[in-house]
């Protein structure tokens, strides 16, 4: 079946170069082209802090594909947003979480994909002012990632962004500590896409996955955009039957009508291990 979207143009609203990432994905699988709208997205929260992000992940999402709707008078928009800190049920890992809104006004749709992506490089740190941060800065994936510097106390002190030379940093070091009165720094990786290369390929998966969800049509009423869109707990354990909190069913669901359907996990995984068992390890 042919692309709902082959030759349409797509509003894509970003600041931070994610068409680099989302492009190629959108021409191949749907035929479609992605024109860049760059609305200022800052003001609806930044990584840094600067700005408070005041609504979640998902809203702040689509009101950026709106921004880009508004501002080209195209009918098809597209943004992305991303969440990172530390995982709830281990607290040392970081993990992210990567949206993608695809709004349709023709159709009334709107399409959202979603990934919890543990490969990613965020983290922050402290910097003493006799500390070096060269082991940090490698784990981190410096220079080829950038960074964020600013003074560990100063609240109006200078913040440094484009960070992506020891030149630069070392510069930016110099000046944050000056500006502390302890002499410390705090230092944070630049999650924006186009300043964090693991983020833009996380991205881009996530491209992918939409796009394959656009080219699937609702078995009920054939709109594009058929595919998961809730799970159901209840994993049996292994060993002695009782319902964890592992995802027993796929919900799939269209998002034009109330069409839904229940599927098994698509990975195989029939029970739960004794582990994951409120019973057997409480």
């Amino acid at each position: 079946m042919s692309s709902a979207y082959a030759g349409q143009r797509i509003c894509l609203t970003t600041l931070h170069g994610k068409e680099q990432a989302l492009a190629r994905p959108f021409a191949v699988g749907l035929g479609a082209v992605l024109e860049v709208s760059p609305c200022d997205t800052n003001r609806l929260g930044t990584f840094s802090g600067e700005v408070e992000r005041c609504d979640s992940a998902l809203a702040t999402c689509r009101q950026k594909a709106w921004l880009g709707l508004e501002r080209t008078g195209l009918r098809l928009g597209l943004a992305s947003e991303a969440s990172f800190g530390p995982h709830p049920s281990a607290p040392m890992l970081p993990i992210g979480q990567e949206l993608l809104v695809f709004l349709d006004l023709d159709r009334g749709l709107t399409v959202v994909e979603q990934r919890l992506e543990w490969r990613t490089n965020y983290a922050q740190r402290l910097l003493r002012s006799d500390e070096d941060p060269g082991p940090w800065l490698q784990q981190v994936g410096f220079p080829s990632h950038g960074l964020i510097v600013r003074p560990a106390s100063a609240e109006a002190g200078p913040w440094y962004r484009d960070l992506c030379s020891s030149l630069d940093l070392q510069n930016a070091l110099e000046a944050c500590r000056r500006a502390d009165p302890r002499g410390e720094v705090w230092l944070e990786t630049d999650m924006r896409a186009h300043r964090n290369p693991t983020r833009m390929r996380s991205i881009r998966r996530l491209g992918v996955s939409m796009v394959r969800r656009l080219c699937r049509r609702c078995p009920s009423c054939g709109s594009p955009g058929w595919g998961l869109v809730e799970t159901e707990p209840g994993l049996p354990c292994e060993a002695c039957g009782t319902a964890t909190d592992l995802t027993r069913l796929e919900v799939w669901g269209c998002p034009h009508c109330a069409h839904r359907e229940w599927h098994p996990r698509r990975d195989g995984l029939a029970v739960a291990q004794p582990v994951d068992c409120p019973w057997c390890n409480p």
